[in-house]
């Protein structure tokens, strides 16, 4: 028999736990044996629960149990979920997460507990939904050297940027309305402000690079200034808006990282990507250009994707990855000095000013231009005499 615990009976646990019930047969089969949900841990009581006789409030018997061999964690947060991952691997059992901010805060800490141990670190449920990408990059790309990632990495921003769009709907009123159905959060700061996108931005640059930057350091923009009249805009600019993560990587070995808002061209695949959905586009020296596209978001979608790495750890397909490494501070390329085509919009008062500092400029109204390519230190210390309404990188 095939124990497993789930901590965290929150959106994401209970969908695991009604995909293990609910695709049980299947999973026995592909496992060769009985699977059986022994314990949730939650602090909570789910007294209505199917699930309530499962219900416990510590680690303890999880740990003590040898029938439980994966453990789930979609607690969320760093901390007890850090602390609580590594007990369990101490204890000879695997981690299977959806926790996109513990992987991207602790990445090196827990791959290399796994190792110590043994056992697999799993977390393909944290970045892209039921979207495959984590696995792409421990098995086809593995060896395909990626340059560069590109992606829509969060699925409320992207329905709001799609209602913005399609139906001229205010940020605000988009917001509103995203919450309405579930998508956002009452508090939604961690996907508008950029932070879920920066910290799966993180992951992917890790599992491209090998080695794991902090966060915080990456360049990130909020999606709250985004107007009606910058969505107008992308249109004379024959782009689209789009919050998107990014991880490019240099011919001098650094990397160039942001998660911000950016036009995006309608000749790329990421513009047609509208509402919950993600696409992740990878650059690769030997393969090329690949696309992944999914629900990126969402209980079920989520759930698959955690139940999928279950699977693999029981039946002993796992690919586990080689521990990541702590990236020292420099291996960042500071953000200033990337080099890209922008958008830019200055106030009617200064037009003329900016036709004579832009004359190369494509120029898309009195007041809209394409500006080319140069660093964002040279680009804004340019423009700064003009106080511009808008700026925006785009994206081919």
């Amino acid at each position: 028999m095939k124990g497993i615990a789930i901590l965290g009976f929150g959106n994401i646990g209970s969908g695991v736990a009604d995909l293990i019930e609910k695709n049980k047969s299947i999973i026995e089969k592909a496992v060769s044996d009985t699977v059986e949900i022994k314990y949730l841990v939650d602090l909570r009581d789910f007294p209505d629960s199917p699930y309530a006789d499962k219900i416990v409030h510590d680690l303890t018997p999880v740990l003590s149990d040898p029938e439980v061999s994966v453990v789930v964690e979609t607690m969320g947060g760093s901390h007890p979920a850090y602390e609580f991952s590594l007990a369990i691997m101490e204890a000879g059992k695997s981690v299977v997460t959806s926790n996109k901010e513990v992987v991207a805060n602790f990445g090196t800490e827990l791959l290399a507990a796994a190792g110590k141990n043994g056992v697999s670190y799993c977390f393909e449920a944290s970045v892209g939904g039921g979207i495959p990408i984590i696995r792409a990059f421990k098995t086809s790309l593995l060896s395909d050297g990626v340059v560069d990632i590109c992606g829509i990495l969060n699925g409320t921003t992207n329905y709001i940027l799609t209602q913005m769009k399609e139906n001229g709907t205010p940020f605000a009123d988009a917001l509103a309305e995203a919450q309405r159905l579930g998508y956002a959060e009452p508090d939604p700061s961690a996907d508008i402000d950029a932070i879920d996108t920066q910290r799966k931005t993180c992951i992917l640059c890790a599992l491209a690079t090998g080695q794991l930057v902090n966060p915080e350091n990456i360049h990130t923009k909020t999606l709250r200034n985004v107007s009606t009249d910058d969505i107008a805009g992308a249109e004379k600019a024959d782009a689209v808006i789009k919050l998107i993560g990014r991880a490019t990587v240099r011919e001098d070995g650094k990397v160039n990282l942001s998660a911000k808002p950016s036009m995006v061209r309608k000749s790329n695949p990421l513009a047609t990507i509208r509402d919950v959905y993600n696409g992740i586009y990878v650059k690769t020296a030997l393969t090329g250009d690949l696309m992944f596209y999914g629900r990126g978001a969402g209980k079920f979608p989520t759930a698959s994707a955690v139940v999928s790495d279950v699977i693999n750890v029981l039946t002993g397909a796992d690919q586990r990855l080689t521990p990541w490494t702590r990236a020292e501070a420099d291996y960042i390329a500071p953000a200033d000095a990337c080099v890209t085509e922008r958008y830019l919009r200055v106030p009617a008062d200064v037009a003329a000013e900016a036709n004579k500092l832009f004359a190369d400029a494509t120029k898309l109204s009195p007041t809209e231009f394409l500006c080319v390519a140069e660093t964002e230190a040279s680009f804004l210390a340019k423009v700064a005499p003009l106080a511009p309404e808008a700026i925006y990188d785009l994206i081919g």
